[in-house]
């Protein structure tokens, strides 16, 4: 494992390198813009003791919220990306710095304090002069442990599209490339430590008062914001520059067939137009937020399944059938301005598959048949799969079934949690790579619950209007890739440990595309 985890760091270091970038420049921000509201915060709750207990009960509810909470909240008003991760990394340092900073200053010996106003010191040079150098050794505890929570905590800006080193972590678990979880957690922890020994460092020449040392630490100082600044404007910068105009903002779910289809699609446009196109993989959360994020005019395209948008996007009741394209087109066309173009030619539907010592054990063949035990077992599934108009209830309804239990789990982890018993049944998709694998049995739906899911690009109109040679690259993808084919390239990743990217250059040159 060892060697493995160094070859692929080695190998794809352009792509980790990127990654870590990413990281540092949001949690940069964030640590920022903490430091300068956190430590005002800090001493205005010192000179004003009032409202010293309700700020700091207000911060201690927003720490308590969970990220991934605090994460919904914001979407609808920051939607998916940076910003939105910016906030909230912002809001769970505040309280290490709000709170060390209000120890630091109220901490300092009142007889220091009068005696300097005795002095003839006014408010503000005892403040400046006296009471935060004295505080500062408390703060810069704070301010250290505020660092490393942030950026140990920088991994959820995947979840929305936001990158940084969670990506890696998150793909990793996805395709089964547990190489790839380790390299990203330890850079994560790597940072972290390394950032930790600068401040330490940093802290330590605070502490030196000869003349020559604080000429030492001005020079640092001004250098260290330099740095700082430049990395603060580095994510934005190259963004501004080359205008968004020529580029096309990609965005895929945390699937492996989905992460194989993103790259193939920035190759394909790449190859064939003079536009650049922005991949962001992986958006966890699946059509929810993807969908908020071509609403919002942050992504322009992403791959989806027609079940999935006429059931959990437009709302339809009933089971969807691809005989009512036509009418998805529409509805897609005139209440979201979006069109559906490129198919891709292989469905991805849901199933059921379980343990085969379930199966033999209750003699189960279909879902009716394991409607009459599902109240003596657990079934596994996606988050969102408990929350679609087409998901959990809608099949509990339909087979009169109730499982005695259920769990949430990433797509990556079902085979796993299956195998090793810690569930019975799990929500399945037909190209999984690892279904032919797998020591389970896939039951027939046997009243036809779940609808069809064929696979196609959903496009902002806007996009399509402002770059007509997208339309054609994308209509090259029509009819491409049967099932066998996506479950193919699904298993050469998952089992056989290949780059999403280069099964997906070795599909389009297959078919001539580059």
């Amino acid at each position: 494992m060892l060697t493995q985890i160094w070859d692929l760091l080695v190998q794809r270091w352009d792509f980790f390198q990127g990654l870590l970038v990413e990281h540092v420049e949001i949690c940069l921000v964030a640590i920022i813009i903490a430091i300068v509201f956190g430590g005002i915060a800090g001493i205005l709750i010192s000179e004003y003791q009032k409202a010293a207990k309700p700020t700091l009960g207000a911060i201690n509810f927003l720490y308590t919220i969970p990220s991934i909470s605090m994460l919904g909240f914001l979407i609808p008003f920051s939607g998916i990306g940076d910003a939105t991760a910016i906030i909230a990394l912002t809001i769970y340092a505040l309280l290490p710095m709000v709170r060390s900073t209000y120890t630091g200053m109220t901490n300092v010996d009142p007889a220091i304090m009068e005696a300097a106003k005795g002095m003839g010191g006014t408010r503000m040079q005892t403040l400046v002069r006296i009471q935060l150098p004295l505080a500062l050794p408390v703060i810069m505890s704070g301010i250290r442990n505020m660092v490393t929570m942030t950026i140990a905590l920088g991994g959820i800006a995947s979840y929305i599209g936001a990158g940084g080193l969670g990506v890696a972590i998150y793909r990793g678990i996805t395709t089964n490339n547990t190489a790839m979880t380790i390299v990203g957690s330890l850079l994560i922890a790597v940072l972290a430590l390394a950032v930790d020994a600068i401040l330490g460092f940093v802290e330590k020449r605070m502490q030196m008062h000869g003349q020559k040392a604080k000429r030492t630490n001005r020079r640092l100082a001004v250098g260290a914001v330099a740095v700082c600044a430049a990395a603060a404007l580095g994510a934005t910068v190259p963004g501004m520059l080359a205008g968004p105009s020529d580029t096309i903002n990609v965005a895929t779910k945390p699937m492996t067939e989905q992460y194989i289809m993103g790259e193939a699609l920035k190759m394909l446009i790449e190859h064939n137009t003079s536009l650049e196109v922005n991949l962001t993989e992986g958006v966890a959360g699946g059509t929810s937020n993807l969908e908020a994020g071509m609403e919002s005019g942050q992504f322009d395209l992403y791959p989806e399944y027609t079940g999935t948008g006429w059931a959990a996007v437009l709302k339809n009741k009933g089971n969807y059938s691809e005989d009512e394209f036509g009418q998805l087109q529409t509805d897609y066309n005139e209440k979201l301005d979006m069109s559906w173009v490129g198919m891709y030619g292989f469905g991805n539907t849901f199933g059921i598959a379980v343990r085969s010592d379930v199966a033999q054990k209750y003699s189960l063949q279909t879902y009716s048949d394991l409607a009459k035990v599902a109240d003596q077992l657990n079934l596994g599934a996606e988050p969102d799969f408990f929350e679609r108009e087409d998901g959990y209830d809608a099949l509990c309804s339909t087979y009169g079934m109730s499982f005695g239990k259920t769990t949430e789990m990433d797509a990556g982890l079902k085979y796993d949690a299956l195998d090793q018993g810690n569930v019975d049944a799990i929500i399945v998709y037909t190209t999984d790579g690892k279904l032919s694998t797998a020591d389970a049995k896939v039951l027939t739906d046997d009243k036809g619950f779940f609808p069809s899911y064929q696979c196609g690009n959903v496009v902002r109109n806007q996009a399509l209007q402002q770059h007509p040679e997208l339309r054609a690259e994308l209509e090259k993808l029509q009819g491409t890739i049967s099932e066998e084919d996506m479950a193919r390239m699904n298993y050469e990743v998952e089992e056989d440990g290949r780059d999403p990217k280069a099964v997906a250059e070795e599909f389009l040159s297959s078919k001539g595309l580059i």
